[in-house]
């Protein structure tokens, strides 16, 4: 990464969740999750760190710990759609790179932030850029919770699908026991560096048939011809907090 990467960081945070409601403000270590994400945030290379929600609570919450606050319409579909509120809210340029960090991951790695901002910045051709981690067991493979990703040679992101892909037919035609040694399966790790040019076409396209039937917004770049570039994350990230498990999980690990 050169000196000269500039970039802001914002963090959707919503106070509704169908799992875990009030996510953002769950207690973790004596502060709300939100803080701990903040906070990491606030150690990558980014001009400015804003958290992105809808809810005066959430907001509350962060000018408690004195975060920097952007308050969003209730009604978007998705974080990408509220991120592209917050660059016409701060009046930023259309070639200013904003990365998507998700408010339920206490732990990301600041070096994985810089990283995503640097892909970006250093691929012209592509107008997002994400990250991903290698595949390592069956169950993994074929949970559709897990996204797989496929790319190309020049590091551009050909498919992201909840289907075990690419399928090693060979390897499969009989009881496979483990993964093909060989085949590079990529899980997609959620944080996106997205220039807000992008950002500004994405929100007047409507769903994509592939989003709809995946359900995965990263989809409709693809389907409009929007390159993605994706490379492998330059350290482990460690999963986010969806249930009340993962919760726990994570009071042990912080507490």
């Amino acid at each position: 990464m050169t000196n000269s990467l500039s970039f802001d960081v914002v963090i959707p945070a919503r106070f509704s969740s169908s799992r875990l409601p009030g996510k953002p403000l769950a207690d973790i270590a004596g502060s709300p999750m939100i803080e701990h994400v903040y906070r990491r945030a606030l150690q990558s290379s980014a001009d400015r760190v804003v958290v992105a929600t809808d809810d005066e609570r959430v907001a509350e919450a962060v000018r408690a710990f004195g975060g920097d606050v952007c308050m969003t319409s209730p009604d978007h579909a998705s974080g990408t759609d509220r991120l592209q509120e917050v660059a016409t809210i701060l009046g930023l340029s259309s070639d200013r790179i904003l990365v998507n960090v998700q408010g339920d991951e206490p732990l990301i790695p600041p070096k994985v932030i810089d990283q995503v901002a640097a892909n970006l910045s250093a691929n012209p051709r592509a107008g997002v850029a994400t990250l991903a981690e290698p595949i390592k067991t069956l169950q993994d493979f074929h949970n559709p919770n897990i996204v797989k990703v496929v790319a190309a040679e020049s590091g551009l992101a050909r498919y992201f699908s909840r289907a075990p892909v690419p399928w090693p037919r060979d390897a499969f035609s009989g009881d496979a026991s483990e993964l093909p040694a060989g085949l590079n399966a990529r899980r997609h790790i959620g944080i996106y560096a997205y220039r807000v040019a992008l950002l500004n076409r994405f929100v007047s396209w409507p769903v994509a048939p592939l989003e709809q039937f995946e359900a995965l917004e990263q989809l409709r770049f693809l389907y409009h011809d929007e390159n993605i570039h994706v490379a492998d994350a330059c350290e482990a990230v460690p999963g986010g907090v969806d249930t009340e498990a993962d919760l726990h999980r994570m009071r042990e690990l912080l507490g």
